[in-house]
């Protein structure tokens, strides 16, 4: 028996829970639900992430304190794991006495062997509110192209990265103040001496999915710099430890206690459970020296991987304790192909979806579409109906209520004492061998592909013998028990195997099989001269009205007054040094209707050129050909990520359509089309060297 540790990232407790987060919670959930069916101690924690500015602003704006902010947020978090069946052994939160103690705890493990140092950083300060500002909360008119309204980090016009020092007459979103520069003492944590630890580290044993250790590398190759791990007051979160009398109240960032909480959330669940015959010892798991004896697994979305395989684990490692097992990152949550969308209805609160639509729908439809790949999933609302109508309804579901009819009505509900087709149930029993495996390594459409192949057999079985035809012929009483027996049987195997994504749908057929256990060993015992009850129905179809009344709740929900506290914008988000909430999936707000982007024109463009612009950090200067007469110049904000040697002769997506734009390095005459985070990474969307100039892309 394996012992085995489970977290899911942190929601951010300023917002409520949405479909998008509901992907990683759903797919951690499954996989403990699979791994304790077959045989092994897991144990799942999560918490909330309840620290930072954005928090603190958020209560101040409600008029409320910060503890009664998260308090109100994490009651409603819990509600809705809890409609989506997500089975935490312990649901805790950053601010409480166990994660401060653990922060302290490695914080000064960390400056006792030299890994802390300290600097001055100069940064803008709001006077009137007297506070810091994060890039976020800074706008002004762009260094580069002179465009207005831009945030404190890049300009969304021109694409160019800057420091918020750099805007040209700076305001702050919280006061509109005019900010002031302002010299501070920050704490850094010495990431670059870990290099070659997180090297071996990124590498070894299977850690992480083969692209996240790729796409790492291109932090190694750019070189690790050190962390900013402090913050000024006012701030909401602990105060560093240790610092000295004189200097202003210093607090931890938000992101170094953050995933100190899935240490604090198990020594809260250790304490909880001591004495009793479930209890854990919390060494056994983070003592270094136990790495080999438990595992240590993070369920993630792939925009806080830098975060989960870099810094944390050099934290651990610089403060003596053990580093996770895997780090398991998955893609965003896209609805009818686009994201997620306030004015389409296609932005849909947990809470809104489970008024209109049963949980486990979903929880079957997202395990049909995960994988262990770090892909983007697509909910498509007609596909969605169509699949679990088919799948759940049409082919599981119904293998029972064709059979059990006939078994109760005459037979007492009993089945055969033997099993005529032993050889059916033997290959759908080995099966789930296949089965268990797929789920344990996180290919859950595998495993649902494989469940769907059994639930056809037994259909086409059912289908071949009749039961309906033979019931109405002398002498074949014995024939329509065996044929239902055998079609019972195998609807237990499609109910051990569907345990973990369906765990309510399970226990109702439970009591309808008449079982106690459905555990993955149980199905090696068939169901013969067993007694089953009478069925009733197990599950729903899902109407088109159900989707439509969801869809049209979302936008009315949207438009009213918040949740219990509003989360900000994907691009306001990202530029939020508090809103890098543990998950993925930040609200999407639209900024063009698809009308204004189906004017948008992509085209293949070969990069003839791609060199440095003199005078200019942040920009490189392309020549492309876009299939036209003459070749196009377009100036993009990249230079931090790529030498021009690394895209010349590359084949990229030049959006052409674009009014030229004169910046003062030359005219801009198109814009060449990359993905991520202008802080975190910028990748250029590259094309196969078949793909032809001048191709306009659908």
């Amino acid at each position: 028996m394996r012992e085995i540790l489970v977290t899911s990232a942190l929601p951010y407790a300023n917002g409520y829970i949405h479909l998008g987060h509901l992907v990683e919670y759903i797919q951690t959930d499954i996989w403990v639900r699979a791994m304790k069916a077959q045989g092994h101690q897991v144990t799942y924690v999560c918490a909330d992430d309840a620290h930072g500015t954005a928090i603190m602003l958020k209560a101040e704006a409600n008029g409320v304190t910060p503890e009664e902010q998260i308090a109100s947020v994490k009651a409603s978090h819990e509600a809705d794991f809890s409609k989506f069946l997500i089975n935490f052994d312990n649901y805790h939160s950053t601010h409480s006495e166990e994660n401060k103690q653990f922060s302290e705890l490695i914080y000064r493990r960390l400056n006792d062997a030299g890994h802390i140092s300290t600097k001055d950083v100069e940064q803008l300060f709001d006077p009137e509110k007297q506070l810091f500002l994060a890039d976020r909360f800074v706008k002004g008119t762009c260094p580069e192209c002179d465009s207005p309204d831009q945030y404190g980090d890049n300009c969304e016009v021109c694409g160019t990265t800057y420091d918020a020092t750099d805007l040209k007459d700076p305001h702050s979103t919280l006061s509109n103040a005019t900010p002031v520069l302002k010299t501070s003492k920050h704490y850094f944590f010495d990431l670059p001496e870990f290099e070659q630890f997180l090297q071996d580290w990124t590498r070894s044993d299977n850690r992480l999915q083969t692209s996240v250790a790729n796409k790492l590398q291109e932090w190694f190759e750019a070189g690790l710099a050190s962390w900013d791990i402090s913050r000024d007051a006012p701030y909401f979160g602990f105060q560093i430890p240790d610092t000295p009398s004189d200097e202003p109240d210093k607090y931890f960032y938000v992101w170094l206690d953050a995933p100190v909480g899935y240490m604090a959330s198990f020594k809260n669940l250790c304490d909880k459970r001591a004495g009793t015959d479930q209890a854990l010892d919390f060494d056994r798991y983070w003592a270094q020296e136990n790495e080999h004896k438990t595992e240590v697994y993070h369920f993630i979305g792939k925009d806080i991987v830098y975060f989960h395989a870099l810094f944390w684990p050099a934290m651990l490692a610089g403060s003596e304790l053990r580093t996770p097992t895997g780090v398991f990152a998955h893609g965003f949550l896209m609805v009818n192909g686009e994201k997620m969308s306030k004015s389409r209805g296609t932005f849909i609160k947990a809470e809104t979806y489970a008024e209109h639509l049963h949980p486990e729908y979903l929880r079957y439809y997202f395990a049909s579409k995960l994988s262990d790949k770090v892909e983007d999933i697509n909910l498509d609302l007609e596909d969605f109906m169509q699949k679990v109508n088919s799948d759940l309804v049409g082919k599981v579901v119904n293998i029972a209520s064709r059979s059990a009819g006939f078994l109760v009505k005459k037979y007492d509900g009993m089945l055969s004492e033997i099993c005529v087709e032993s050889e059916l149930l033997e290959d759908i029993t080995k099966t789930g061998d296949e089965i268990a495996a797929a789920y344990e390594n996180r290919e859950f459409s595998r495993a649902m592909r494989l469940i769907m192949q059994c639930a056809d057999k037994a259909n086409e079985y059912i289908d071949a013998k009749k039961p309906w035809s033979l019931a109405k012929l002398e002498g074949t009483e014995q024939e329509v028990q065996d044929v239902c027996s055998v079609a019972i049987n195998i609807f237990r195997q499609l109910m051990v195997y569907l345990a973990p994504v369906l765990p309510e749908l399970t226990n109702n057929a439970k009591a309808f099989l008449n079982l106690d256990d459905l555990s993955f060993a149980s199905r090696n015992e068939w169901l013969l001269g067993h007694k089953i009850n009478k069925f009733k129905p197990l599950m729903q179809r899902i109407e088109e009205k159900d989707i439509e009344a969801m869809v049209e709740d979302s936008k009315a929900s949207l438009a009213q007054a918040d949740a219990p506290a509003a989360t900000t914008d994907s691009k306001s988000a990202a530029k939020n040094e508090a809103s890098a909430e543990m998950n993925t999936d930040d609200e999407q707000t639209d900024y063009i209707g698809i009308e204004d982007f189906a004017k948008v024109e992509m085209k293949v463009a070969h990069v003839l050129e791609c060199n440095h612009v003199e005078g200019a950090d942040k920009l490189l200067q392309f020549t492309l050909d876009v299939g036209e007469d003459k070749p196009r110049n377009v100036f993009s904000g990249i230079r931090k990520f790529y030498e021009p040697e690394q895209l010349t002769g590359k084949k990229v997506i030049c959006v052409t359509n674009l009014a030229p734009r004169k910046m003062k390095f030359g005219v801009s005459e198109g814009m060449v089309l990359s993905t991520g985070e202008p802080k975190t990474g910028l990748t250029v969307v590259t094309l196969p060297d078949a793909c032809v100039v001048g191709d306009v892309l659908a």
